[in-house]
């Protein structure tokens, strides 16, 4: 059987666009039940400016606090100096280093360009012990610039592959992308990065997540990211709705014979309950829905 890793983004990207702002003991039991469920890397927080992102201004109590389950890795989104100053203070496995395909996505989102921004990663990564990925934001397309060329992707991924990062992720922030434009982008970035692995991120702001996590993996990938229950979004990216739900994208890829980890039902039941917490109803069908019926035969 194939098996697929899949990267559990819910606690950061899913709660930072949340207009509830969590207790840091409810950050921490969601970190809990969603390593219990099954997943083995999990984006857990973020360093953004806790001015602008007041969802994540906990980060390292998050951290502090947090009893770690074994064989599951921790990532901290990092956006800049400060940013990643204040990881070196927490005991994350991982570091999630983020740069935005063009300049008014970047300065909206880190106040910064973009060469700025690849500048403060080649700093730095070159020395960081941690496993490091690099994301590029808004990779198929941009509120404030329309559309992205590919080319500019490819360059921006050439270069973050020379100067040493462990992974390269591509990001549908706005959720514009569609599965031909996945297939060519993916065959472009690929071309440039060696063997430097490739995983990608997608928003279902337009119902197409879960056809372009297909294309994805029909083109190769086999790291993706998802959030339970489908919470989440972009609060610099105006009408950025959520991630594919890990619910919705579990059930599909099992479906198809892969190999995920994660226990569906504990899935469903995490949503059910940080829903609550949320005082909404997060988006997934899954959860509404259940796994694949039982059959009931009547008497």
């Amino acid at each position: 059987m194939s098996s697929l890793q899949l990267v559990e983004v819910g606690p950061r990207d899913g709660l930072q666009n949340e207009s509830a702002v969590l207790d840091t003991a409810v950050k921490i039991e969601l970190l809990d039940r969603i390593a219990r469920a099954g997943a083995t890397r999990i984006e857990a927080v973020s360093f953004a400016h806790p001015e602008y992102v007041p969802q994540m201004a906990d980060a390292e109590a998050v951290m502090a606090g947090l009893v770690k389950q074994p064989g599951v890795s921790y990532i901290g989104l990092v956006m800049n100096e400060r940013g990643y100053r204040r990881s070196l203070d927490t005991p994350l496995e991982e570091i999630n280093f983020s740069v935005s395909a063009t300049d008014g996505f970047n300065r909206a989102n880190l106040s910064a360009g973009v060469e700025d921004t690849l500048g403060f990663i080649e700093n730095v990564v070159a020395d960081e012990a941690r496993f490091t990925t690099a994301t590029i934001s808004v990779a198929w397309g941009c509120p404030f610039e329309g559309e992205v060329e590919p080319g500019r992707v490819v360059e921006i991924a050439a270069r973050l592959t020379v100067a040493g990062i462990d992974e390269l992720a591509l990001a549908d922030t706005i959720g514009v992308a569609d599965p031909w434009a996945v297939r060519s982008m993916i065959a472009q970035v690929c071309a440039v990065i060696g063997d430097v692995p490739l995983r990608v991120h997608f928003h279902d702001t337009r119902s197409t997540g879960l056809a372009n996590a297909f294309a994805a993996i029909e083109s190769g990938i086999g790291v993706l990211d998802s959030s339970v229950g489908g919470l989440g979004g972009c609060p610099f990216a105006p009408n950025a709705t959520g991630n594919i739900a890990t619910n919705d994208l579990v059930y599909m890829v099992q479906r198809a014979g892969y190999e995920t980890g994660f226990d569906l039902h504990q899935l469903n039941s995490i949503t059910r309950w940080i829903g609550t917490e949320l005082n909404i109803q997060p988006p997934s069908f899954v959860a509404r829905a259940g796994g694949f019926p039982e059959v009931h035969t009547s008497l």
